[in-house]
């Protein structure tokens, strides 16, 4: 079988990337055979189309709610099926993996389509696109196309496979506000060696950029009615921050883990800002303060916790509950921290809790309770022994965000780079307002903390013939409350997109409901049982509207009647 072609054209139109791979197979062998499309993608996208089409005739998916396209397989499939389509390959990524026989001459084009949102993080976008074609292409490349009206402020590309000669087969041109990467391996350069027929292709290929920002009010961009609002302030004073560090050192942290947690909280503490205050709990079947009370993170204190982080040992059960209440607590009683500082909670564990309070709906009610909206809790994952589930629904219920970590060499990078996301508040309470009469479908406007190197994004529907669209901004920094205003003429502003010639169609308005359906799943996980069903409604109406295959579709691929019928594509989720 041989890959004859692999194309992956991506277009990435004010952050929203549009993603095509197509892959052209053709049977040399003289029997029929297995040709196989596999596809790493990244979790933060949503498949939007895939197509088969095998000697001229062609094979949709069909995009249909989840119980729909479960009945429809179950119907269809004998017993011992395969097990979906879609898996979680690592920590940034999930694969797409189908396979369908083809006769011997015959041809076969697969094709998958997929959207996501970049999100700005440290400062920069990535654009991440795995290759892995296993074998030598003829016509293989990766063709990127940006558009960034605000304009271009730096772009570069990395490569985890690259080599000289695979250097000469990338082109960058950029001007102000486009950029153009094109990268076209011949076969001879795509070559480990001359004499073996194997391939250097096998990594990631990643595209980093950030914009140019003006305007203090951030950036609007309208196109057909929708619109998106980007803000994110530059140099602002740091909010001083108070953080307690509540880490598990139960019997299953023993070893590699707890060598990677300390290693990563060597490197927080050097992190640490004279104004920051903190304190440790660690915590078994015990809970333990390290101190009594928050201390500022002046050099001793520092050194001192230092040492204190080199003495972990791991071994006992995981009293969770205990150590966030004690965490809390350490925050309620706190003399003489900064007026205007920021208060977090960050988590770490490994596993379940197996001693203090174990029933996980308890613990979830009594730490929302306790921190009642005062402080922001961060919780972070070790493996695949936690409860993602439970771990989630906490963070999201108090302000913060969960996130795995992947137990693998570079852990300790994993710890650091999520405290870096998170180490510089430098808006608090940041309110988003439009007029309310003539905006509609408006994503979430309100947010409790702005990080810096992050971005703020709020979209949604002018609902009349507007001729200006009004926008104010309130937060509070460290050193005032702000009140940003700005105005977006609404002609002007739908004037950028004409004439791109490649923009796909309504870009802002499947933006705007790729944001919708993210937050209206967010809001799910935390939200009371009686009002989940109403937003999953809601975010599975929005995902069969603009076919996308979210937690709640399924894509449902029909193969030639002689095989395996049909095969279902479901979206993972990191809770499983």
């Amino acid at each position: 079988l041989e890959i004859y072609s692999l194309h992956v054209d991506c277009k990435v139109t004010s952050r929203f990337a549009h993603t095509v791979i197509t892959s052209r197979i053709v049977n040399r062998a003289n029997e029929s055979r297995e040709a196989t499309f596999e596809v790493e993608l990244p979790k933060t996208a949503f498949i939007t189309n895939f197509s088969m089409s095998i000697d001229g005739e062609v094979y949709p998916g069909i995009i249909k709610e989840k119980a729909a396209a479960q009945n429809e397989y179950d119907t269809a499939a004998s017993q011992g099926q395969s097990a979906g389509l879609v898996k979680i390959t690592d920590r940034k990524l999930e694969q797409f993996h189908v396979s369908v026989s083809i006769a011997a001459a015959s041809k076969v084009t697969f094709e998958l389509t997929y959207e996501e949102l970049l999100k700005r993080q440290l400062g920069k976008y990535e654009l991440l696109i795995k290759v892995r074609p296993k074998q030598l292409v003829k016509h293989f490349q990766i063709d990127v196309h940006i558009f960034e009206p605000q304009g271009i402020q730096f772009l570069e590309t990395d490569s985890t496979f690259m080599t000289n000669e695979l250097t000469e087969a990338l082109t960058k041109v950029q001007n102000e506000t486009k950029a153009h990467i094109l990268f076209k391996p011949t076969v001879d350069q795509q070559k480990k060696n001359s004499e073996l027929d194997e391939t250097l292709l096998n990594g990631d290929f990643v595209v980093r950029y950030d914009v140019k920002r003006e305007a203090t009010a951030g950036d609007i961009q309208i196109v057909n009615g929708y619109f998106v609002h980007y803000f994110a302030p530059q140099e602002m004073p740091v909010f001083p921050k108070n953080v307690i560090f509540v880490i598990d050192r139960s019997g299953s942290m023993t070893g590699r883990k707890i060598e990677q947690t300390m290693d990563a909280l060597l490197k927080i503490l050097q992190d640490l800002r004279p104004e920051d205050h903190f304190n440790f709990i660690t915590f078994n079947n015990k809970v333990v303060e390290w101190k009594s009370s928050l201390l500022p993170a002046t050099e001793e204190n520092v050194a001192s916790a230092a040492e204190l982080v080199q003495t972990l040992t791991a071994r006992g059960g995981t009293d969770i509950s205990g150590a966030l209440l004690a965490a809390v607590g350490v925050l309620e009683k706190a003399e003489g921290l900064p007026e205007r500082s920021v208060s977090t909670i960050v988590l770490l564990t490994d596993g379940q809790p197996t001693s203090g309070e174990r029933n996980v709906e308890v613990i979830q009610e009594n730490v929302k309770k306790a921190i009642n909206g005062k402080y922001a809790l961060f919780c972070l994952g070790f493996g695949f022994d936690v409860s993602y589930k439970f771990l989630e629904k906490m963070a999201l219920s108090n302000g913060g965000i969960a996130r795995r970590i992947y137990e693998n060499a570079d852990a300790a990078l994993q710890l650091q780079g999520f405290y870096q996301e998170v180490a510089t508040p430098i808006l608090m309470q940041i309110e988003m307002q439009y007029p309310e009469n003539s905006v509609e479908g408006l994503t979430k406007n309100n947010f409790k903390l702005f990080f810096e190197g992050s971005e703020i994004i709020v979209s949604g529907k002018i609902s009349n013939e507007l001729d200006l669209l009004p926008v104010e901004i309130k937060a509070q920094s460290h050193t005032s409350d702000l009140t940003l205003k700005e105005e977006a003429n609404v002609k002007e502003k739908e004037q950028v997109f004409q004439n791109q010639r490649y923009i796909f169609g309504n870009f802002i308005e499947r933006l705007w409901a790729y944001l919708t359906i993210q937050q209206l799943l967010e809001k799910a996980i935390s939200a009371q049982e009686e009002d989940q069903k109403p937003l999953e409604a809601q975010a599975l109406n929005l995902s069969l509207r603009y076919s996308f295959v979210t937690p709640l579709t399924s894509m449902v691929v029909t193969k030639p009647s002689d095989q395996q019928h049909k095969e279902l594509a479901n979206k993972p989720t990191e809770a499983g």
